[in-house]
């Protein structure tokens, strides 16, 4: 870790070479007069919208919309199978039978799923404006980086893994906070920097019916969110007992977009966890690598210094779009086919989901070492993305 200096608060950094974008942006949260103690970056850092990916930040009275992100409460699910082996002709008829239960990408089931969390909705118009349509997106995948892997654990079982979110919801809360925060601000602290369009800090203070809203709103997200991940992770369950009869474990659940009101260094704070996962003393994660790489089960170490935060993967090392324009798609393939790997890399359109397009997992679990320990490594053996 080392110390940025040249703001109200200085910035810590676990990754130690963060993009110039990135470390601009995390300059502008620790000028905020409400920040505490320091701003963090871990290794996995790149940049956001207002506040990097990958970035812990945390505030007094206050909330930023755009500090916990578009896609509330998304994150990460791991169950562990009974399995020890598992054929490829087996893999390839579960990802089948997945496509076929669970929607990918844009998609949403057909019919409303059963959720009792629906009936404690709060009442909030954000939420009551998207609660019918999220009746059939709860359960289903989303687009982007997430994904549906299973994997080979170093403990010798076949393992299910789930990264997803809220949806509809998370976009809608923080796309309609974003802007009332910017709206407040103007009105009520002129002095500082004014925030237009999806980008910037604008933020919320504690004494506004909308950090109320907000707040309410966004763990109604994450509730959402966690739901959502186990209700898939419950469907593939389903196909492979279908297919390769077994049982499961505990399942694992994580978020990694979100605020939470918490104590470090003697102060009620509100922490927010950008792409950054909780990592309390001995608090089981998950964090993820690519399709081609190993993911790891870790167990964190509670480290002050980091608001006990950890990366929540490995982060992109290129944008979507440069990795579209400059990844070969034929070495791509060949990469995970040498492997064994059943990928999600069919077309030009998929290399920026291409495990080139991310940072050395190796390299960001060694720059946060003094944050977690790894548990499990768990290598993919077939990926279905949204």
């Amino acid at each position: 870790m080392k110390v940025i200096q040249g703001a109200k608060v200085p910035i810590k950094s676990w990754c130690e070479h963060p993009e110039q974008d990135a470390l601009d942006q995390a300059r502008d949260v620790a000028a905020l007069p409400f920040v505490f103690k320091h701003v963090c970056l871990m290794p996995d850092t790149h940049a956001g919208y207002g506040m990097p990916i990958g970035g812990v930040a945390a505030c007094v009275d206050a909330v930023i919309p755009n500090a916990v992100g578009v896609d509330i409460g998304c994150g990460m699910s791991v169950v562990r199978s009974s399995l020890r082996d598992i054929s490829k002709e087996e893999l390839k008829k579960i990802l089948s039978a997945i496509r076929h239960r669970i929607p990918l990408g844009f998609e949403h089931h057909k019919k409303a799923q059963k959720w009792d969390g629906f009936s404690r909705a709060p009442q909030v118009p954000v939420i009551e404006r998207e609660l019918d349509s999220a009746r059939r997106q709860i359960g289903s995948l989303g687009g982007g980086n997430h994904f549906i892997e299973i994997q080979k654990g170093s403990d010798g079982f076949v393992w299910i893994m789930v990264h997803s979110g809220s949806r509809n919801f998370g976009y809608k809360i923080a796309k309609e906070y974003n802007q009332k925060a910017q709206s407040i601000n103007a009105k009520r602290f002129p002095h500082l920097p004014q925030y237009h369009g999806e980008g910037g800090l604008a933020f919320l203070p504690n004494d506004c019916k909308e950090f109320d809203e907000y707040v309410q709103a966004m763990n109604f997200a994450l509730e959402f969110a966690f739901r959502n991940r186990e209700l898939m992770l419950e469907y593939v369950e389903q196909c492979f007992v279908d297919i390769a009869p077994c049982e499961f474990g505990q399942i694992i659940n994580i978020h990694h977009n979100y605020a939470s009101l918490e104590e470090h260094f003697g102060q009620k704070v509100w922490v927010h966890r950008k792409g950054a996962t909780a990592a309390y003393k001995d608090q089981v994660g998950i964090i993820p690598g690519s399709q081609g790489t190993v993911s790891y089960i870790v167990k964190g170490k509670g480290n002050p210094e980091s608001f006990c935060s950890c990366s929540h993967g490995a982060g992109r090392l290129m944008s979507r779009h440069k990795a579209r324009k400059v990844l070969d798609l034929i070495a791509e393939q060949e990469k995970l086919q040498i492997q064994g790997i059943l990928h999600s890399i069919r077309s030009k359109n998929d290399l920026d989901e291409a495990s080139s397009a991310y940072k050395d997992i190796h390299l960001v679990m060694e720059e946060q070492k003094d944050l977690v320990d790894p548990v499990i490594e768990l290598m993919p053996l077939a990926v279905l993305k949204g």
